[in-house]
C-alpha cells in the first residue's frame, strides 16, 4: 500500500489547493481561537449562570487550556504518523459537538469538561493545521507569509472571540458557542472533501503510554494551578504538583524507549527547538495568561459592560492581527528569533504602560498601553508558527506544532492561574481600590515574565535556517 509522503503539493496541482488548504486550516484556527476567548468577556454572566463561584473562575477559564495542552502532543505525532488531514477532520467535527455541548452545559462541571473536550479537539484542528501548511508550503517566502497568515489567524480568533461572545450575551452567553458550532461544520465539511493527505509513518504502535502518562501529567499540573488560589501551602495543591512530577518523569521514561515517541527527545538538544518552545512558553506566561483575565479585572474596577470590554480588548487583539499580518515584510529584516525577543519587549512595555489604569477609572487610560502590547503579541504570534516548524525535521512538522503549542497553553494555564491569584491576593481584595493594586501587581508579574521571556530567546542563539 502506498502511503502518502510529505513531499510537497506538486507544482502541477496548481495554487488552487495551496489556497484551499491555507484557507481552510487559517478559518478553523481562527474558531478554535475564537472558542478559547469565548468566556473571557463574559465570565460573570457565565458563572452566575451555571452558579460558579469565585474561586472556580479559573476552571472556567482554563478548561480548554487544559484540554489542548495535554492533547496537542498527541494530535500532532497521530497526524504525523497517520494523516494530518484525517487528524485535522476528525478534530473540527469533534470541534462542533463539543462546543454544541458547552451551550446546552447545566452546571460548572458540564461546561468544564465541554471546554476540555473543546480543548482536545481543537488540538488536533491546531496541531494538523499547522503540518498541513508546512507540507503544503515547503520553504522560502511562500512559507514565512503562509505562517504568518496562519499566525494572523491565532490573533483575528482572540480577537473576534470576546466581540462575538458579549454581542450575543444581549441573547445568552450559550449562543456563542451554539453559533460557533454551525460555523465550523460547513469548513470541516471543506476539508474533508477538498484538503490533500499526508503522512510520515514510523514503525512501531502509537505511542498511547506515553499520551496517557503526558495526559495525567499535564491533568495534575493545571488542577495544582488551579485549586492553589484558595492557597498554595495546602496538602492538596503539594499532592497534584508531585504527582505532576512523577507522571512527567514516567512519560520521559516512556519516550525513551519508544520506537514512535510522541516526542523525540533529543530535540531539547538543540536551541532552535528550545528557542521555539521557550518562546511560546513564555507568550503563554506573559500574554495569553495576563490578558485572559484583564478583560474581568476591567469589568469589575472600571465597571466596563462586557462589550465595551470586548472592543477595548479588541484594539489589543486587532493590533495583533494586523502586525501579524505585516510582519512577513519583517523577514529580511530580523530573523525569527529577534523577532521574538522584540515581541516580548514590546509586550513588556505595552503592560507597563497599563500600569494605574484600573485604579483611574477610565478606559481612555488604557489605549496605548493596549496598541504597544498588540503589536508584540503579532509579532510573536507570526513567529512561533514559523519557528515551530523550522526547529523539528520536516516530517514532523505537526508534532513541532504540538510540541510548540503545548508549551504556549501550559504556559497560559499557569499564567491564567497567577494574574487570578496575585491581582485577588490580600485582605479587602473584592474592594475597588484592593482589586486595582492588585491589577498593576499582576501586571507588573506580567511585564517582568516578559523580559524573561526575550532574555530567553536571545540566550538561546543558533544560526538560523535561510528563509530563500
Amino acid at each position: 500500500m502506498n502511503e502518502p509522503s510529505s513531499s510537497p503539493i506538486p507544482e502541477t496541482s496548481g495554487t488552487a489547493q495551496r489556497r484551499t488548504t491555507l484557507a481552510v486550516t487559517t478559518s478553523m484556527t481562527f474558531l478554535v481561537l475564537m472558542d478559547y476567548t469565548a468566556p473571557m468577556t463574559v465570565l460573570p454572566d457565565t458563572a452566575a449562570s451555571l452558579g460558579t463561584g469565585p474561586s472556580s473562575h479559573a476552571w472556567l477559564l482554563n478548561g480548554m487550556a487544559l484540554g489542548l495542552a495535554a492533547s496537542l502532543l498527541v494530535a500532532g505525532s497521530l497526524a504525523d504518523d497517520h494523516g494530518r488531514k484525517r487528524v485535522f477532520v476528525l478534530g473540527s467535527l469533534g470541534l462542533v459537538v463539543t462546543m454544541a455541548l458547552g451551550g446546552v452545559a447545566t452546571g460548572t462541571l458540564g461546561f468544564t469538561l465541554a471546554r476540555i473536550a473543546q480543548g482536545a479537539t481543537g488540538a488536533a484542528v491546531i496541531a494538523a493545521s499547522l503540518g498541513l501548511v508546512a507540507h503544503a508550503f515547503p520553504g522560502g517566502a511562500e512559507r514565512v507569509r503562509a505562517t504568518a497568515l496562519w499566525g494572523a489567524a491565532l490573533s483575528g480568533g482572540i480577537a473576534a472571540g470576546p466581540l462575538v461572545s458579549s454581542g450575543l450575551n444581549t441573547l445568552s452567553w450559550r449562543a456563542c458557542y451554539l453559533v460557533l458550532a454551525a460555523a465550523a461544520l460547513p469548513a470541516a465539511l471543506v476539508a474533508l472533501r477538498g484538503l490533500p493527505e499526508s503522512r510520515n509513518p514510523r514503525p512501531g504502535r502509537p505511542d498511547l503510554p506515553g499520551a496517557t502518562a503526558l495526559g495525567l501529567a499535564l491533568s495534575a499540573l493545571f488542577s495544582a494551578l488551579t485549586v492553589g488560589r484558595d492557597g498554595w501551602l495546602r496538602p492538596v495543591v503539594a499532592a497534584l504538583l508531585l504527582t505532576a512530577v512523577a507522571l512527567g518523569a514516567v512519560f520521559v521514561a516512556i519516550e525513551r524507549r519508544s520506537r514512535a515517541p510522541m516526542i523525540d527527545l533529543a530535540l531539547f538538544r538543540r536551541r532552535d527547538f528550545l528557542t521555539a518552545t521557550g518562546g511560546a512558553l513564555f507568550t503563554g506566561f506573559a500574554v495569553i495568561g495576563l490578558f485572559s483575565y484583564v478583560p474581568t479585572l476591567l469589568q469589575r474596577t472600571i465597571g466596563l459592560s462586557p462589550s465595551a470590554t470586548a472592543w477595548l480588548f479588541a484594539l489589543w487583539s486587532g493590533t495583533a492581527l494586523v502586525t501579524a499580518v505585516l510582519s512577513r515584510r519583517l523577514v529580511r529584516l530580523l530573523t525569527a528569533r529577534r523577532q521574538l525577543a522584540a515581541g516580548f519587549l514590546l509586550s513588556a512595555l505595552g503592560t507597563v504602560a497599563l500600569l494605574g489604569g484600573a485604579g483611574a477609572g477610565s478606559w481612555v487610560r488604557l489605549l496605548p498601553g493596549l496598541f504597544v502590547a498588540g503589536t508584540g503579541s503579532g509579532l510573536l504570534n507570526a513567529a512561533l508558527p514559523r519557528v515551530a516548524v523550522e526547529s523539528v525535521p520536516a516530517e514532523r512538522a505537526a508534532m513541532g506544532s504540538g510540541a510548540n503549542n503545548t508549551a504556549r497553553y501550559i504556559g497560559s494555564a499557569a499564567g491564567v492561574a497567577l494574574t487570578v491569584a496575585v491581582s485577588t491576593a490580600g485582605h479587602g481584595a473584592e474592594s475597588l481600590r484592593a482589586l486595582a493594586a492588585g491589577t498593576d501587581r499582576a501586571l507588573l508579574v506580567a511585564c517582568g515574565l516578559a523580559l524573561a521571556g526575550a532574555a530567553t530567546v536571545l540566550a538561546l542563539h543558533e544560526a538560523e535556517p535561510s528563509t530563500g
